[in-house]
């Protein structure tokens, strides 16, 4: 199944380029007031927010990972919920569940449905692999068709939408890793690396002291509606549409396009959602860098969180240490724009 195209809200008003730029920038720096440094990180999560996808973020504790979610939510005037992944989770914990209701006037039952936290805007989705694939698959049928089901009944998920789930990279005891089927379901996986010294002196300076950061509102959950359709309807030129394709197909050990690293090192390559993914982001990079329509190095830029969850290493590239960002690296150097 391929990604399906967003429908923008009924209260949504329309936006021109120079409205939808206005919008990034003031959500760029209201972030900025809070999460210190982390650009890269931050730019990469605000392109997967306008791209209308969700969002895979990895990294070791205590590098803000639930700030900077959090800090959208504010910054967006949004519902946010956080949802702790646990080995006892249950569906019903995510998707809601029905109860039974007597009226003690006239003894009549019904049956109510009491939503969960899936029912909000922006959802951590904190430590996802903790949770069995059961639980784990609750989120699918959220995150691709803006609906869940209950009993046999589905009920609409407001929109926008976006969820952000995190991986904790160091601790794998008792973690259940996400089947490919979901990977694909993010958009971007974000790898979060530890802060510049400068940036970490900042860190521990103004984070210790009474001073609160708190962002301010930006925009509106129907204004970031309209900033998405607006980047879908950026245009691509055909060379920048041929090259998503060309690093897509490249990945596949089996085409005759795969360079070495890719023949040599690759179990399984990406498929068509990463071409998607890839122009959709691109899209949304040009939007953050105030440019009406993608180029060839908007497409590189994405690679990485794009295709890193996307493409399989085999037994030789795990024996040799080679992970999936650098047989990317490579892919990259053979499929020059």
């Amino acid at each position: 199944m391929t990604v399906s195209p967003t429908t923008a809200r009924s209260d949504a008003p329309h936006f021109t380029f120079e409205q939808a730029g206005d919008l990034v920038s003031r959500l760029e720096r209201e972030v900025a007031r809070v999460i210190i440094g982390q650009r890269p990180v931050v730019r990469e999560v605000l392109a997967c927010l306008l791209a209308g996808g969700h969002c895979l973020l990895r990294g070791v504790p205590g590098l803000a990972k639930t700030l900077l979610i959090k800090t959208l939510a504010e910054a967006l005037s949004l519902r946010f919920n956080r949802i702790q992944f646990t080995p006892d989770l249950m569906p019903s914990d995510i998707l809601g569940a029905e109860v039974i209701e007597e009226d003690t006037a006239t003894g009549k039952r019904s049956i109510r449905f009491i939503p969960g936290p899936v029912f909000a805007n922006i959802i951590l989705a904190d430590e996802i692999n903790r949770t069995p694939p059961r639980t784990q698959a609750a989120l699918l049928e959220a995150m691709q068709e803006y609906q869940v089901t209950v009993g046999g009944v589905r009920h609409e998920l407001e929109r926008p939408l976006f969820v952000l789930a995190t991986e904790n990279p160091i601790e794998q005891e008792g973690t259940h890793p996400l089947p490919e089927a979901q990977l694909d379901r993010f958009l971007f996986n974000v790898v979060i690396g530890y802060p510049t010294p400068d940036d970490e002196r900042r860190i521990i300076a103004e984070t210790t002291t009474g001073a609160e950061r708190v962002a301010r509102v930006a925009a509106s959950g129907a204004e970031l509606e309209s900033a998405r359709m607006l980047v879908r309807d950026l245009p691509a030129a055909s060379n920048v549409v041929d090259y998503a394709l060309r690093l897509t197909r490249a990945t596949r050990p089996a085409d005759a396009t795969a360079p070495p690293p890719v023949r040599e090192f690759v179990r399984w390559g990406a498929g068509p959602r990463a071409g998607q993914a890839l122009l959709l982001g691109a899209k949304a990079t040009a939007l953050l860098d105030g440019r009406p329509a993608p180029s060839l190095e908007d497409v590189t830029a994405v690679a990485l969180p794009v295709l890193r969850h996307r493409v399989l290493v085999n037994y030789q590239a795990e024996a040799d240490g080679i992970d999936p960002d650098q047989v990317i690296a490579r892919l990259l150097d053979a499929i020059r724009p």
